[in-house]
């Protein structure tokens, strides 16, 4: 019984530490077009999004790139200026991502804490999680 206990404590330290939820492998999916879903905010509130017509524009290589705001058209074009591009850099920081942002005004930090192919969540400095969905646009038949 006394090797049994300090065995299933070590188990249960190495089950509840969180695991890094976005593999490095995974990182390309942030290129592309993607539109926010919802925000969440620390205290639990939501605010959802529903038809977004701006969007962002992420392309990165080798850890640096840009994301670029968009506004979609109703034809397949996007409306942008060359006012709002910020500079990305992705840094591994104790198993989790950093995105860097930069502009000519500010510089902040986002934790991404979710990735995959139609999705991906960050967390802000202040505790507001922004969650985006791959951006697929309206098609209207002719």
């Amino acid at each position: 019984m006394k090797k049994i206990v300090p065995f299933l404590f070590l188990l249960f330290i190495f089950a509840c530490q969180d695991s890094p939820s976005v593999a490095e492998s995974d990182l390309h999916y942030l290129n592309g077009y993607w539109e926010i879903e919802e925000v969440e905010f620390p205290d639990g509130s939501l605010k959802e999004y529903g038809l977004n017509s701006n969007i962002d524009f992420i392309q990165l290589e080798n850890d640096k790139g840009f994301r670029k705001k968009l506004q979609a058209n109703l034809g397949g074009t996007y409306d942008t200026s060359n006012h709002d591009v910020e500079q990305l850099t992705l840094s591994p920081s104790n198993g989790i991502f950093i995105m860097g942002y930069s502009n000519e005004f500010s510089q902040w930090e986002e934790k991404l804490v979710k990735l995959d192919s139609l999705s991906f969540s960050v967390v802000n400095n202040e505790g507001v999680t922004y969650n985006y969905k791959r951006f697929e646009p309206i098609k209207i038949p002719q």
